[in-house]
C-alpha cells in the first residue's frame, strides 16, 4: 500500500522524544516500511530525516531543550499556522495518490475536510474529547467517511457519544527496548518516569512514597515549569532523586532496578506508555485506578487504588514489591507486542483502503 500519515505539529517526530505520540508516530512509519509499504510522513520540519518526510511546518520557533515552542508577540499565530499548514495539506493530498491516509494529528482540519478527498482517511483518537476535534468529529458523522480507531477500551467509552462505532487497537511497544535482565539487583527505591506536569501528578507520588517510607527516583523533563516550581520544588528532599531527562539506555536500567513504579495519572490517561515500558521490564506497577490503567495492569503485574488516596498508594507501593517480575515481563510481552498491534492496523488499513476501491469499481 501507499500510505500518507498525518502527524500532529507541537513537537518533531525524532528522538530524544517529547511523548509517546511522537514515540508512536516515529515506529509506526519505520515498521510500515520494514513491511515493503510506502509511506510518506507529512510532519515539522526538524523532524528525523531518515524518515520519508514531507515537511509541511516549520520548526524555527521550537526550543529542543524545553520542547516547547518559542511565543510568538501575536498569540494565535502559532494556532493559525497550524491551521494553514493542515489547510495547505489536504488541499493537495490526493495529489499524491494514497491507498489511505493514516490521520495522527489530533488536529481538527484533516478531519473537517476529509470528505472533500477521494482518498479514505483512518483517524486515531490518541486522547479523551476535547473542544476542537469533537465538534470536528460531531459536523463529519452527519456524513460519515472517516473510520475511526482508539487505543483502549475506556478511550472508546470517552468517545461514544460521537464514535459509536470505533475500532479498538491497543498500544504496542517494542519489547526488545525495554529489556527484562533476571539477575539485576533490585534497589530499595520506587521510581517515577514521565513529563512533570500537573497530569502525570508527581506531586502524589511524593506524597504517596514518602507515606510508604520508601525513596524516590523522578526521570522525565520539566514541562510545566509552573506546576515544577509551585508544586513539586517544596516536596524535594533527600529522599527523592531528581534524575533529569533520561536516554533510552539510562531509563530502561532505572525500570529495571527500581522496587516499583509510580503511576499516578490525575486525567483519564487514554493508554499509559509507561506502565507498559515498566511491565516489559519486569517492574510491578502502583497506581490510580484511572483512565485505561484497569485494562493495562493485571492483579498479578500491579495494584490499582483509588485516585488520590496517597495512603492507599503508599500501601500498594509496599505490597507490589512481592509481585513476581517474570511473570510481569512475560504478561507484557503478550499484552504489548507492537508486532500484533502493527498487524492489526494493517489489516484494517487494507479493509478501509479495499472498501474505497470496491466503490470506485461499483460506481
Amino acid at each position: 500500500m501507499k500510505i500518507g500519515i498525518i502527524a500532529h505539529l507541537k513537537h518533531p517526530i525524532v528522538a530524544p522524544f517529547a511523548g509517546g505520540l511522537e514515540v508512536f508516530t516515529h515506529q509506526v512509519t519505520k515498521s510500515l516500511q520494514a513491511l515493503g509499504h510506502e509511506v510518506i510522513l507529512f510532519a515539522s520540519d526538524a523532524s528525523d530525516q531518515t524518515l520519508p518526510l514531507e515537511p509541511i511546518y516549520s520548526d524555527e520557533h521550537y526550543d529542543k531543550k524545553t520542547k516547547v515552542r518559542k511565543k510568538q508577540k501575536d498569540l494565535p499565530s502559532e494556532y493559525i499556522a497550524e491551521h494553514h499548514a493542515y489547510f495547505n495539506l489536504m488541499m493537495h493530498i490526493d495529489d499524491y495518490e494514497l491507498d489511505v491516509i493514516f490521520n495522527n494529528s489530533l488536529h481538527y482540519i484533516p478531519i473537517t475536510m476529509a470528505a472533500t478527498l477521494e482518498t479514505p482517511m483512518i483517524t486515531v483518537l490518541h486522547t479523551p474529547p476535547f473542544y476542537e476535534l469533537k465538534m470536528a468529529i460531531e459536523a463529519e458523522r452527519r456524513q460519515p467517511v472517516i473510520d475511526y480507531i482508539t487505543v483502549s477500551q475506556q478511550n472508546a467509552r470517552n468517545w461514544s457519544d460521537v464514535v459509536s462505532d470505533c475500532a479498538v487497537i491497543l498500544n504496542g511497544i517494542k519489547l526488545t527496548e525495554w529489556p527484562f535482565n533476571p539477575s539485576t539487583t533490585i534497589a530499595k527505591h520506587a521510581l517515577w518516569f514521565g513529563r512533570i506536569h500537573p497530569d502525570k501528578g508527581l506531586h502524589l507520588a511524593i506524597a504517596s512514597a514518602r507515606n510508604a517510607g520508601m525513596p524516590l527516583h523522578v526521570a522525565g523533563g520539566i514541562a510545566d515549569q509552573k506546576y515544577f516550581d509551585k508544586e513539586i520544588k517544596p516536596l524535594l528532599g533527600d529522599d527523592i532523586k531528581l534524575l533529569g531527562l533520561l536516554n533510552h539506555e539510562q531509563l530502561s536500567k532505572e525500570i529495571c532496578q527500581a522496587s516499583a513504579c509510580l503511576i499516578t495519572p490525575c486525567w483519564e490517561e487514554p493508554f499509559g506508555f509507561v506502565v507498559a515500558e515498566a511491565m516489559a521490564c519486569g517492574t510491578p506497577i502502583a497506581g490510580f485506578k484511572m483512565g485505561a490503567l484497569p485494562e493495562l495492569v493485571a492483579p498479578e503485574t500491579g495494584i490499582l487504588v483509588d485516585f488520590g488516596d496517597t495512603e492507599a498508594l503508599a500501601e500498594a507501593l509496599k505490597n507490589v514489591t512481592k509481585l513476581d517480575r517474570k511473570y510481569i515481563h512475560e504478561y507484557a510481552n503478550e499484552k504489548f507486542s507492537f508486532d500484533k498491534m502493527i498487524a492489526n492496523y494493517v489489516r484494517f488499513m487494507e479493509k478501509v483502503a479495499d472498501k474505497k476501491k470496491n466503490l470506485k469499481y461499483a460506481g
